[in-house]
């Protein structure tokens, strides 16, 4: 099974001020940004259905220089607040790590 790890040296979540959630995935190498990105896996519905916003409102930019995909989303509850269970949002890439990958669709 394929998954993030085969692709990226470094896969985090963090707070982009207190109301966004930030997400990096920097690739290996030039081969592996290709493939990623080629498979279509780091999509806005994906997005949506594992953290529960609008297609909408996801912000995902391929960074070809950088060999890196970054998305942004809202928070789904403002930074400290009393329901916020991740302050610095450093867990919540978690759900992704797991997830098959099929790179027999990449380009």
């Amino acid at each position: 099974m394929t998954t993030l790890l085969d692709f990226c040296s470094l896969v985090r979540s963090k707070n982009a001020g207190p109301f966004t959630l930030t997400f990096d995935f920097m690739c290996h190498d030039q081969a592996a940004y290709d493939t990623l990105v080629g498979t279509g896996f780091l999509n806005k519905d994906l997005f949506a259905r594992l953290y529960g916003v609008h297609p909408a409102d996801i912000l995902l930019v391929n960074h070809p220089l950088a060999l890196a995909v970054k998305v942004s989303l809202p928070r789904p509850e403002v930074q400290g607040d009393l329901r916020d269970a991740d302050c610095y949002a450093g867990q919540q890439y978690a759900p992704l790590m797991d997830l098959p990958i099929e790179t027999d669709r990449a380009a």
